[in-house]
């Protein structure tokens, strides 16, 4: 393993943002990081794609760059498999690699940017499914004691967009590999109408995980800018959970705001923090080279040189205005360092 000085983070996240790390070091083998517990340099920043990360500053100790790989089948019956993944597998590319096996559970998650090691810390979710829905274990270093542990569901605290990486264990614990349960004759999600009615749209009545896996990635590049030509991070902001009486009062000035109602919980509904952003008019406005994309108000942008305090600043501008004008809190989706 080499330990670099001075590196530039740019080709590392898809802001596209140029901080730099003091120390550089990419993780691909046990030996890789038994020497980085070793060297006990700190502090440690754990980085995987650099898909759900905003940049904003240089970052003093060492940088991780994970990139342990291998896909296996872990166990098999005649409905379901068990598969595990390294944690710097490429998201999408485990995907494919479901799609190529016939087996499903990860169709409506596909194109989501990042890696395997990253979807169990944000319980990654599109399109009504979430990473927890066929999740079964997760291995894991714990960097203060140098042990390594396993993580079940109920260990992870999913919750949306969210998991106890998030939280309490968040920068302490370095996921290495993850188990997922997934099926040989899936139970296909359609319950979000985007994409049952594009399913229908193509003549598509008795679609498969392929199929399924097609149409989602179809209107994800609809909606949502290619981070090879416009730096961004997907989503920047979560969608608000509220209470009923907020939507209701809302509502009255609103008829077309949209709201999911949230399962088990009567006392709150979800909105849609995308027709909120354009609703108040950030959509496509930008303000030197930070921006709200044109097509998806969710998406902040960087249309070339814009820093991470210049994206920070936009999305707090954002935040301010949502809270006078709706009376509702935005939460980043996005980690900011």
């Amino acid at each position: 393993m080499k330990i670099q000085s001075g590196i530039s983070l740019k080709p590392y996240n898809t802001f596209g943002i140029a901080a730099r790390a003091e120390r550089f070091a990419i993780l691909r083998s046990e030996e890789d990081l038994r020497t980085i517990l070793r060297a006990n340099i700190a502090p440690l920043h754990l980085l995987g794609g650099g898909s759900n990360v905003l940049l904003t500053k240089d970052l003093p100790g060492l940088v991780l760059r994970n990139e342990l790989k291998g896909i296996h089948v872990e166990k098999e019956t005649e409905t379901e498999v068990i598969i595990s993944a390294g944690a710097g597998e490429l998201w999408h590319e485990l995907v494919l690699w479901s799609l190529a096996h016939n087996f499903g559970g990860l169709e409506n998650l596909s194109l989501i940017p990042g890696t395997v090691g990253a979807a169990p810390i944000q319980n990654i979710g599109a399109y009504g499914a979430e990473l927890k829905d066929v999740f079964e274990k997760l291995e894991a270093c714990d960097l203060e004691r140098g042990e390594r542990r396993i993580f079940r569901a109920e260990d992870c605290r999913f919750g949306y967009r969210n998991s106890i990486f998030k939280n309490e264990l968040k920068g302490r614990c370095l996921i290495t590999r993850v188990w997922l349960r997934l099926s040989k004759s899936p139970t296909l999600n359609l319950s979000y109408r985007i994409l049952a009615d594009s399913l229908r749209n193509k003549g598509i009545t008795d679609p498969g995980v392929r199929e399924v896996s097609e149409t989602v990635i179809a209107i994800r590049q609809s909606k949502l800018p290619d981070p090879a030509r416009i730096g961004n991070a997907g989503s920047f902001f979560k969608n608000p959970e509220v209470p009923v009486q907020l939507y209701q009062s809302l509502k009255e000035n609103y008829p077309d705001l949209p709201a999911f109602p949230l399962p088990g919980n009567d006392g709150q509904v979800k909105l849609a923090a995308a027709w909120l952003i354009e609703k108040a008019g950030w959509k496509g406005r930008r303000i030197g080279d930070a921006g709200v994309h044109e097509k998806q108000a969710l998406v902040l942008v960087n249309y070339g040189n814009a820093s991470g305090i210049d994206i920070l600043n936009l999305a707090r501008e954002i935040q301010h205005d949502i809270l006078e004008k709706f009376a509702i809190d935005l939460q980043p989706e996005v980690n900011i360092w």
